[in-house]
């Protein structure tokens, strides 16, 4: 198709037409199809707008970003949402500067979106705007600040995210920050965790119980036990796999009740968590879910039951 022609469909007074063009324009023989595309983000017609924006996903020089970063303060939502979803895709460190100016400023729905563009670019300019998000009136803002610092990792951040995960009154924030908190260092953040443990919502719980296993943190090996007791089984799950992880004694009775739960996730995951504590007294349940009804428990209680013996043939 000619340039002429393309030109000719994109400033078309039809915007079906202008439409169908940009949705062509990926697709034509046009080497280079942004400027043709950034005059579209201003077309009167919000089904053209999404278009053109979704069609400028994968170009990141910063004229394309910085045209993109404007329209998540579009009056249409769903060329809003087509915008946060391109520049959610963004790849490059370099591709974060135009994003940063709107992370303080504007409605909350294009400060969350701002936040989750520049999230896994883990830009360092981004971290102050973050820390100063934690405390946003809007929850989706606080939701990808917290993101952005789980991302960036940097260890002034473990204070506010442990603060944030304790007493921030959306659950969501909540279990973010608790996930972000995986990459602390410090036992400063064994209180915060398990709290978590009795937070009123098992997804927070949940996510708590797992960061424990992943933070190797021995001194919340109670805390995990008594986890095992909870209403709902996914808590029991990743406090199985932490206590797994952390070879943590202690937990056995209550890895061993776990065996005979009616949901096979549970009893695949007290399996495993018993053959790496190691404990020669799980032998005779380990044996016993060798008749269990679920095939990928038989297996691992095979494997589990292998660790233990070998684990103590190397026993003086």
């Amino acid at each position: 198709m000619s340039l002429n022609t393309l030109t000719e469909r994109l400033t078309d007074a039809d915007a079906t037409v202008r439409r169908l063009a940009v949705m062509d324009l990926p697709y034509s023989d046009e080497d280079d199809i942004v400027p043709l595309l950034l005059p579209r983000l201003a077309d009167d017609d919000a089904l053209v707008r999404t278009e053109a924006v979704r069609a400028l996903e994968g170009f990141e020089q910063h004229d394309v970003v910085a045209a993109l970063a404007t329209m998540l303060l579009d009056p249409s939502t769903g060329v809003r949402q087509a915008a946060a979803d391109v520049l959610a895709e963004l790849k490059e460190t370099e591709s974060a500067a135009p994003l940063l100016p709107m992370l303080l400023s504007g409605p909350p729905d294009a400060r969350a979106s701002a936040f989750r563009a520049v999230r896994a670019l883990r830009s360092p300019q981004a971290f102050e705007p973050a820390m100063q998000s934690l405390r946003d009136a809007d929850a989706a803002v606080r939701r990808e600040a917290v993101g952005v610092l789980g991302y960036l990792k940097d260890p002034a951040a473990v204070g506010e995210l442990a603060e944030v995960a304790a007493n921030d009154p959306d659950g969501e924030v909540r279990r973010i920050a608790i996930g972000a908190l995986g990459y602390s260092t410090t036992v400063s953040v064994l209180p915060a965790l398990t709290r978590a443990l009795s937070d009123s919502l098992w997804m927070v719980r949940e996510e708590a119980a797992q960061t424990i296993g992943k933070l190797r943190l021995a001194l919340a090996i109670p805390d995990l036990v008594r986890a095992m007791e909870d209403d709902y089984w996914q808590v029991r799950v990743k406090a199985a796999r932490s206590l797994g992880l952390l070879k943590a004694e202690a937990g056995l009775p209550a890895l061993v009740a776990s065996l005979t739960h009616a949901v096979s996730n549970l009893r695949k995951e007290a399996v495993i968590a018993l053959g790496e504590i190691g404990d020669k007294r799980a032998i005779a349940p380990l044996e016993a879910s060798l008749a269990d009804p679920d095939p990928d428990v038989r297996k691992l209680a095979r494997l589990a039951l292998t660790a233990i013996g070998l684990a103590g043939g190397m026993t003086p």
